[in-house]
């Protein structure tokens, strides 16, 4: 059972417990995911399994796009509603749509941004929320993100629907905290929807219900999962070669490239000394 399937999490469970649930579901150990999901938030898990897990390197850099809900006036020391909330703070100005919508046109592009302090990011090998839980101070980095697009969809104060197109490592959390400091006030991340991971989209994913109750499977191979990837076929001799972890002759200049049979994945490969070397050998 090589392959991926992708689910909606709900709210109020992890992404590890969406992980158990699918261990047992499909009778086996070997289950990974692409990307955690907050437990507040809801939305598209993408779930490797057997020999796929073997491939989530090649499917981190994927564009995600989500569906939030920013509640003005309102802060949180985790940046979103499960922490501990600020009392509702007094405005003196309601900012209007059009303040809102002029504010979110400035994230657009690459910018550096402050991660949360309850994150997973690590500190001297110790994730921040561990140390944020003890009450440690947490001094964290700021990243380079980059956020592709973001639309405003509804704006009712104190709350702002927006859906934003990002780039990997991206904390939609740390946007709406940002958003808030933008417009001279505190804010949170009062929802969050994951509605896509690069090709992958939830209106194609299973509920975890229908994972629990065997109706869920296994619904995209391996060759699909890396359809991104550069292809390379490969003949009888050269998946002899390839089994063994062997270079095979290529004309690709660069990889990482798919070696496959027809519609099988055989292995992905990198170009060295203009051969190419399989770094990860799938086939049997």
């Amino acid at each position: 059972m090589n392959g991926a399937l992708l689910v909606d999490k709900p709210a109020g469970v992890t992404s590890h417990d969406v992980v158990a649930v699918a261990r047992r579901a499909l009778g086996t150990k070997s289950v990974g995911h692409t990307g955690t999901l907050d437990p507040f938030a809801t939305g598209l898990l993408v779930l490797l399994t057997g020999k796929a897990t073997r491939l989530a390197r090649f499917l981190d850099g994927f564009e995600k796009v989500y569906l939030a809900t920013v509640r003005l006036g309102q802060g949180s020391d985790t940046d979103d509603s499960t922490g501990e909330l600020t009392a509702p703070s007094a405005i003196g100005h309601r900012p209007s749509a059009d303040e809102v919508k002029q504010a979110l046109a400035t994230f657009v592009g690459e910018q550096q941004q402050m991660p949360p302090a309850f994150s997973a990011k690590k500190i001297d090998g110790q994730r921040a929320y561990a140390r944020a839980r003890k009450g440690e101070e947490v001094v964290l980095k700021p990243a380079t993100v980059t956020i592709h697009s973001i639309e405003l969809l509804k704006y009712e104060w104190p709350d702002v629907e927006l859906r934003a197109a990002v780039s990997t490592g991206t904390y939609i959390r740390s946007l709406a905290r940002d958003l808030g400091t933008k417009l001279g006030m505190v804010a949170h991340c009062a929802a969050l929807r994951r509605e896509a991971i690069g090709r992958f989209r939830t209106t194609d994913a299973r509920t975890l219900e229908e994972l629990q109750d065997g109706k869920a499977t296994v619904g995209l191979t391996m060759a699909e999962l890396v359809a991104h990837l550069p292809k390379q076929e490969l003949d009888a001799e050269g998946i002899a070669h390839i089994k063994h972890g062997r270079k095979v002759p290529t004309t690709m200049t660069a990889g990482p490239f798919a070696l496959v049979q027809g519609g099988e994945l055989l292995a992905i490969a990198e170009v060295v000394e203009g051969m190419a070397q399989p770094t990860v050998v799938l086939a049997e």
